[in-house]
């Protein structure tokens, strides 16, 4: 269980976050320079060096995106002419992919933050710069509403790459390209000129997961003894709109808990009370309402971030599945001690944490900063935080690509570098393991000087 340190202040991180800034710029730069992109968008590390590897290029704005972070970091103009290149000449197919639900991800991240910064005045740009970073936000929510599986009259979700049937836990933290091509004002039509609303979709699609993805502890099924425990994947009949199972793609088993697809949970609920609370009731009545919508978005980023604590390790880091075979070989009470990476029977996922801190923090500050609940999911985020950024975790080593260590992407396709000697796999680093871990930096940065960073900043 994480122990959480409740004395910390966002400054306290200061000093980690300035070094880790240093090394960052390091490893983007070795990406730029070195690594092949004709083979793909680099995934994650083997050996110390970026690879591709997947289902789907959902990677790309990630790579592009940490540029642009580090550039806004550290004011380096050299970052921010890498990630506007590399935006204009790379990032348009993402903008259509009609076969993803990627977009919040690749598109938020680059053109998102891009626009961010040209609005806020970090750098110098033309209307016609910021109109064309517009005009991919406004079509990339558009193009991810576009994958609609309708439960009934009322409901549905926007459906993994899997099919139809798929609904993914992940796509609660991708919704954020809905939430931004509709607050720049983007209207999506489909046939026979009909308006689909995207605020809709986004809302019915986090109700969807908020029923089917995730568990309160109240008897769903055999294993349902403990709220917050998360699905990877819901698996629906597409025939007549009814749920049958849950199921994992990238965790153990759909009946236990794949940490990544928890911290995606965790961050995305938490992002989505920030944007409707932003937005009026008018726009939020036809689908329940503002206060109805923020009960079940509460309910659920809470549960998910009490499991995350009481399930991870005594500094924040979580093993990737809680249900993971190997555990039971671990020693007991393992919980209770400092994450092992190099441990023989399971590995961690810092990626998990570098995610869900973002989230914890989001989550307190929603709550309250002043009140014990909320200053408590934001000292449990600060706690992760500081773990992240130092060892073994923060990457400083000059010749790994990597900044994040000890990441995991598909444990049950075995596609994650197991180091000689070693029985699991460890000291590997993923895109969005870094580029969360830069994220989370950021954000910890600005509100030690009384700002904010929020993702539809851009569209505001």
């Amino acid at each position: 269980m994480l122990k959480i340190d409740q004395s910390l202040k966002f400054s306290d991180l200061d000093e980690q976050i300035t070094n880790l800034w240093s090394l960052s710029g390091e490893k983007i730069l070795s990406i730029e320079n070195n690594y092949d992109h004709e083979k793909g968008a680099p995934v994650f590390t083997s050996s110390g060096k970026y690879t591709t590897r997947g289902w789907t290029e959902w990677t790309q704005g990630f790579e592009y995106g940490s540029a642009a972070i580090q550039f806004e970091a550290t004011q380096d103009e050299q970052f921010l002419e890498i990630a506007r290149r590399n935006t204009v000449e790379k990032m348009a197919p993402h903008v259509t992919h009609f076969g993803v639900h990627d977009h919040g991800f690749n598109n938020v991240s680059t053109y998102g933050n891009l626009l961010r910064m040209l609005r806020n005045d970090h750098y110098s740009g033309s209307d016609w710069e910021a109109n064309f970073y517009e005009l991919a936000l406004k079509l990339s929510g558009a193009s991810q509403a576009r994958r609609w599986t309708k439960i009934d009259d009322n409901n549905g979700f926007i459906y993994s790459f899997n099919g139809p049937h798929s609904l993914f836990v992940d796509t609660i933290r991708s919704c954020r390209a809905l939430a931004v091509s509709h607050l720049l004002g983007h209207k999506y039509m489909d046939e026979g000129d009909k308006e689909i609303s995207l605020v809709g979709r986004l809302v019915k699609h986090a109700l969807s997961t908020a029923k089917y993805s995730i568990y309160y502890g109240e008897g769903r099924d055999q294993y349902d003894d403990e709220a917050g425990r998360t699905t990877h994947e819901a698996i629906f009949n597409t025939n007549d709109g009814q749920f049958r199972c849950p199921n994992s793609q990238q965790g153990y088993s759909g009946f236990s808990t794949w940490t990544r697809g928890l911290a995606w949970a965790i961050t995305g609920f938490a992002e989505e009370l920030e944007f409707i609370s932003i937005l009026s009731d008018e726009d939020l009545d036809p689908y329940g309402g503002k206060d109805s919508l923020t009960e079940t978005f509460l309910k659920a980023a809470k549960s998910t971030a009490d499991f995350y604590i009481n399930n991870s390790a005594l500094d924040g880091i979580p093993y990737w599945d809680t249900g993971a075979p190997g555990l039971t070989n671990m020693p007991e009470h393992y919980l209770n001690s400092k994450s092992d990476p190099y441990n023989e029977h399971e590995p961690v996922d810092s990626s998990a944490a570098a995610i869900a801190a973002q989230g914890l923090i989001r989550l307190g500050r929603f709550l309250d900063t002043n009140s014990d609940e909320g200053s408590n999911y934001v000292c449990a985020g600060l706690s992760i935080a500081k773990s992240l950024f130092s060892n073994p975790y923060l990457s400083e080593d000059s010749i790994h690509q990597g900044l994040i260590l000890h990441s995991i992407y598909h444990r049950p396709n075995g596609w994650d570098y197991v180091p000689e000697g070693s029985k699991i796999p460890n000291g590997e680093s993923s895109m969005w393991g870094d580029y969360h871990a830069r994220e989370l930096a950021l954000y910890i940065s600005k509100l030690g000087k009384n700002e904010n960073y929020r993702f539809f900043d851009s569209a505001i």
